[in-house]
């Protein structure tokens, strides 16, 4: 059945949910055999409230996946589940059938993922590092001044654009546990975004493209402007690990490398 005009469909809340940054788990319901509730195809979105929207069958099944769900938000486990349960010895239910769900959780963090990622810049590298950044477990939020420059670069269900004439003041908007990177075409407009960055936030990576000589006349500049000289100091110039040419894709690489490294390093921390 068609949705009523002007009707959120299933996949326009489900987007809703990622850029709320909301967590919820996407249930799907992938094969049910003999009697069962609902058919396959089925699917329903659930967040730590319960049930936000559609159905796989109603009844004990679904307060049984619901629960399932919840379980899976609580221990913020990022890791698709298969179940298949028979409906009679699993869920208790009277049906003589069985139902296989896929259980897609997606982590609160803006667009779904657990790991955000926040590019300001659309030139050259970052065309070479979203295809290696996209297919991790990562939220990708690119912005860039340049809408032509911003349709270069390749669509996936984790990665959102934000043209904006300003990109500094898109510093407000990022998650605490965001990793920044400065990859602009310029000192002059890498600057305000770090100096914003350093002055109003504490993100747990910023990394700059650059030289180390770039990286000096930031600290000046920033600590002219008022910056304190041990905040000037915390982020990575030139950013990516010290490998490779200074080929787009090379870069791209290294910088992806160092964002793995610095990403494992902090959890393993927090362990």
């Amino acid at each position: 059945m068609e949705p009523a005009s002007g009707t959120p469909t299933f996949y326009e809340q489900l987007v809703a949910l990622e850029r709320a940054g909301t967590a919820f788990v996407l249930v799907t319901l992938v094969d049910a055999l003999g009697s069962t509730p609902q058919d396959t195809g089925a699917k329903m979105l659930v967040t730590s409230a319960g049930l936000h929207l559609g159905t796989v069958g109603g009844g004990r099944v679904e307060a049984k996946a619901i629960e399932l769900a919840q379980q899976l938000l609580a221990a913020h486990d990022a890791t698709p589940h298969f179940v298949n349960w028979s409906l009679k010895g699993d869920v208790g239910m009277t049906c003589g059938g069985s139902v296989k769900l896929y259980f897609e959780p997606h982590p609160a963090g803006g667009t779904g993922a657990a790991w955000p990622i926040w590019i300001f810049g659309a030139g050259h590298v970052v065309q070479a590092l979203l295809p290696v950044l996209i297919p991790l477990p990562c939220s990708l939020t690119v912005s860039d001044p340049r809408p032509e420059w911003l349709d270069r670069l390749p669509r996936a269900r984790n990665v959102r654009f934000l043209q904006h004439d300003n990109p500094a003041e898109l510093i407000a908007q990022m998650p605490d546990d965001a990793f920044l990177l400065c990859l602009t075409r310029g000192h002059s407009h890498d600057r305000p975004v770090l100096q914003r960055a350093l002055a109003e936030r504490n993100f747990p990576f910023i990394g700059v493209i650059g030289s180390d000589a770039k990286a000096e006349v930031l600290r000046r500049e920033m600590i002219a402007a008022g910056l304190a000289p041990e905040r000037a100091k915390q982020f990575h110039c030139p950013v990516g690990l010290d490998f490779g040419t200074n080929h787009p894709h090379e870069i791209a690489l290294s910088i992806a490398a160092q964002l793995l490294t610095e990403r494992d390093r902090q959890r393993a921390r927090r362990a």
